[in-house]
């Protein structure tokens, strides 16, 4: 049963541990979302006539952007490029350069301004988009709000979009990481910075980068150590445990043997313990 539960309680700490460990791996997703007006979970009390998305990385120029309302209908009305702006938190993104990953902070993010039509109902907002990194790796994600404003009607002429992604947009995202990662610090469109360096990042100085190698290095050295400890402590067999408790039944008998022997021979007498009676004459 000891044995059971060693295993047992083993192999939920090596569980434990790799939970704990795997977290701290770095995520190499480039061009990712950083931050959006509004903010995911939050209130929208009036009608903002754009939603900005801001990316670490310009989006594609095929990327796609979906607003759906309470009723499940769409109400965006196309998306364009924004004003740059500094991120009130960088972003950090890794890449992988000779097989170390290494860092770089994005302080600025870009934008796509996605335009609403219109707001047909209080109730919760799913904006959706989908585009792809310039490393090739899939970029997607939604960003979900309420709305307690006002409702607003939709513009003349307007109808509620049904395209989805473009199809060479979506084959690109599904084949995601087919681009050398090594090289993915080329940003979307023209811009003035080195090729090695996306467009706001700049990389973290002072040897920040640790090799790939090293995670599942750490993961088996500490998991082989508990399982060692665990087998240190595995309690003896049956066999010695039996073989440890004869000798204590054996002293037992011994003791009891002893105590007999030390007894005092009791007198010869009547049973009320009086003299013993004298014979006739």
């Amino acid at each position: 049963m000891r044995k059971v539960l060693s295993r047992g309680v083993a192999a939920l700490a090596a569980t434990l541990v790799v939970s704990l460990v795997l977290p701290v791996a770095p995520a190499s997703a480039h061009g990712q979302l950083a931050t959006s007006t509004p903010l995911t979970g939050t209130v929208v009390r009036q009608p903002l006539t754009q939603l900005a998305l801001y990316f670490t990385e310009k989006p594609a120029a095929n990327a796609h952007f979906a607003i759906t309302g309470p009723n499940g209908s769409r109400v965006d009305n196309g998306w364009s490029y924004g004003e740059p702006k500094r991120l009130d938190k960088p972003v950090t993104e890794y890449f992988m350069v000779n097989g170390v990953f290494e860092p770089r902070l994005y302080h600025t993010g870009f934008p796509a301004m996605v335009t609403v039509a219109h707001w047909p109902a209080k109730g919760r907002y799913t904006a959706s988009y989908l585009s792809v990194a310039s490393d090739g790796e899939a970029v997607r994600g939604d960003v979900t709000f309420d709305y307690q404003g006002p409702g607003t009607a939709a513009p003349a002429g307007w109808t509620a979009p049904t395209a989805g992604p473009d199809p060479a947009l979506v084959a690109q995202a599904e084949s995601e990481g087919s681009a050398d990662p090594v090289a993915s610090g080329s940003p979307v469109g023209p811009t003035d910075a080195p090729p090695s360096q996306p467009v706001g990042a700049t990389e973290e100085q002072g040897g920040g980068g640790f090799p790939a190698w090293l995670l599942p290095a750490l993961i088996v050295v500490v998991v082989s150590a508990i399982v060692l400890v665990a087998a240190r402590r595995r309690p003896p067999s049956r066999g010695a445990a039996t073989a440890g408790r004869r000798p204590d039944r054996a002293a037992g008998r011994s003791g009891a043997a002893t105590r007999k022997g030390t007894n005092p021979t009791r007198k010869t007498g009547n049973r009320s313990g009086g003299p013993a009676r004298r014979g006739r004459r």
